[in-house]
């Protein structure tokens, strides 16, 4: 696996266009100074849905519809 592609932010907006044309799978990761400031990745061919991604990963502890206080609408004092 080769290393992942870095440039600087000031080259990247130079070259743009020419680099959203090639991107590649790894991406690229753009900096300011020699620091990191973002990682620019393709778009996937075919985005998989959203509705079940999460399921098997997060787990629901107590009550999900209270908010864990105790409130009396009806007291009149």
């Amino acid at each position: 696996m080769q290393p992942i592609t870095t440039i600087g932010a000031a080259k990247f907006k130079e070259q743009c266009l020419a680099l959203l044309d090639n991107l590649d799978a790894q991406g690229l990761v753009i900096t300011k100074h020699g620091r990191p400031v973002a990682l620019l990745t393709p778009y996937p061919k075919e985005p998989g849905s959203l509705l079940g991604s999460l399921r098997d990963k997060i787990a629901v502890h107590g009550d999900i519809l209270s908010t864990g206080l105790a409130w009396h609408a009806d007291d009149q004092s």
